[in-house]
């Protein structure tokens, strides 16, 4: 591996030191990313993205490979298609920004064939279409039929931020119906039977909800902490 002095200014490729294992994905595709935000503190998540899939039901769940660009500009995204495994999930830090799209319908077209899980991009994408055919999930902070440079510059694999997410190459990333979250890879072994555990003392609440058998004392005992005269 090179060193970052030999790169000129702007541009870098690095690598990942280590990836979760196929049991640990696997193991955190089946918990809600809510349920994930809450373990972790309630403060971590993406903010403004949407799903551009077409279907809630999709579940984005894989290591990250991040990439950093320069905003409108996606030659290094095209170099972390290339470099991506099975599974990837590609992390995009293009600074929020709208003007032009840093993805499209022909690099789904790659990503598909690469079998890449899916991308999380802090800027825009266009295609809309093609990305609503399902196959592969995509986040976003919005959409613009403008189109992309390629010119540089842009490092992969580097530390970035993407909405309000810190990301580290590796990280587990997971995507549902209600965001995204980024789970550091050194987190993961703890992290995982919290979760699972919170998740099943949900499934308990939602069926005393259903039953109509809630303890009115959880709230009321919360609001007597309070001061209220309960």
């Amino acid at each position: 591996m090179t060193s970052r002095s030999e790169w000129p200014a702007g541009y870098f490729i690095g690598q990942r030191d280590n990836v979760p294992d196929a049991a640990t994905i696997e193991a955190f595709s089946r918990l809600p990313v809510p349920n994930i935000g809450d373990t972790m503190g309630r403060s971590v998540g993406a903010l403004g993205l949407q799903p551009y899939h077409a279907d809630n039901k999709v579940v984005l769940c894989g290591p990250a490979i991040t990439v950093k660009v320069r905003p409108g500009d996606n030659l290094m995204i095209h170099k972390a298609i290339e470099m991506a495994n099975p599974g990837d999930v590609i992390v995009v830090d293009g600074s929020g920004d709208l003007t032009q799209a840093l993805i499209g319908g022909l690099m789904r077209t790659s990503a598909l064939t690469k079998k890449i899980a899916g991308f999380v991009i802090d800027g825009a994408i266009r295609d809309l279409n093609e990305w609503a055919e399902g196959g592969i999930a995509v986040f976003a902070r919005g959409n613009t039929l403008r189109g992309p440079s390629k010119d540089g510059p842009g490092q992969v694999n580097i530390p970035i931020s993407c909405a309000g997410l810190l990301v580290n190459p590796g990280d587990l990333i997971i995507g549902d119906a209600d965001g995204v979250i980024a789970i550091p890879y050194e987190e993961l072994e703890h992290l995982l039977p919290k979760v699972q555990k919170h998740a099943q003392r949900e499934e308990e609440i939602r069926a005393h909800n259903a039953s109509g058998t809630t303890d009115p004392e959880r709230f009321n005992s919360l609001l007597r902490a309070k001061g209220c005269p309960l």
